[in-house]
């Protein structure tokens, strides 16, 4: 008997990084040009996504940093009212291991009231550069959350075990081979080349009967040649019949009920 709900061999979710100019406006506000390039997410890339997602009728999981909301607004707004999820990823998309105790409670903070103003109380956590701080988890409990994607010890979620103690979090499981920044942005590999990473591990983990977490950038992804090889990637992945497309929620929400 299978992990899965009846009927689905193995389990994808596809999430969006939804950074857009969050880390450049930390980093380098006054880099107009950057800036600019950062704005391609609003302006060009979550249209082409949200098309893509509505044509393949699948969730997707955004997660999206405080900033992001209050600067783009009706672009998230569009998110939600196509019925994707929104969760936490920062405010302006800080390094939390490297701030204040106090400071990483303001990021929290802040990007939780920019989320009020849409309506939303997000459910799950991935910090940006999926990287914490030794604290970190414990806000994302004392928070409330319900979830956490930022380990790389797994390709099945689990039950967090947190320094010998339960969490009360599932872990939903990343990889950096499964990131298009890397491809993308970080090597400049073209979109076959992604894909000649992705659709083999996605075959071996559906044979395996486990799970294919994808994590993409707007701003990368949305490039008209590469949103077409997600397009291939999904369509294939659809033929199998048996693929279960979740959310990040959903998948969390399932996972509770099989272990717990």
């Amino acid at each position: 008997m299978g992990f899965w709900p009846e009927g689905y061999q193995c389990c994808v979710n596809i999430s969006f990084d939804y950074d857009s100019n969050s880390a450049l406006m930390r980093k380098a506000p006054l880099d107009i040009v950057a800036q600019s390039r950062g704005r391609f997410a609003p302006n060009v890339a979550i249209p082409r996504i949200l098309d893509l997602l509505d044509r393949h009728e699948i969730p997707a999981t955004f997660f999206t940093p405080g900033w992001t909301v209050d600067q783009f607004t009706a672009s998230v707004e569009d998110i939600v009212s196509k019925g994707h999820e929104l969760a936490a990823h920062g405010y302006l998309h800080e390094r939390l291991a490297e701030i204040s105790k106090e400071a990483e409670e303001s990021v929290f903070q802040k990007g939780l009231e920019a989320f009020e103003k849409v309506g939303v109380k997000p459910v799950g956590f991935r910090a940006p550069y999926w990287l914490i701080s030794d604290r970190t988890l414990e806000l994302v409990q004392k928070l409330g959350f319900e979830y956490d994607s930022n380990m790389m010890d797994s390709d099945m979620p689990y039950m967090l075990n947190w320094r010998g103690k339960e969490t009360g979090l599932v872990e939903l499981p990343v990889e950096w081979m499964l990131d298009d920044w890397p491809q993308f942005e970080t090597h400049r590999r073209g979109p076959e080349a992604a894909y000649a990473v992705w659709k083999p591990e996605f075959e071996g983990l559906y044979k395996l009967g486990r799970y294919f977490g994808l994590t993409c950038h707007p701003q990368a992804i949305g490039r008209i040649s590469r949103i077409e090889i997600l397009d291939k990637l999904i369509s294939e992945m659809k033929e199998k019949g048996d693929v279960w497309f979740a959310s990040c929620a959903e998948i969390a929400n399932w996972t509770r009920k099989k272990l717990t």
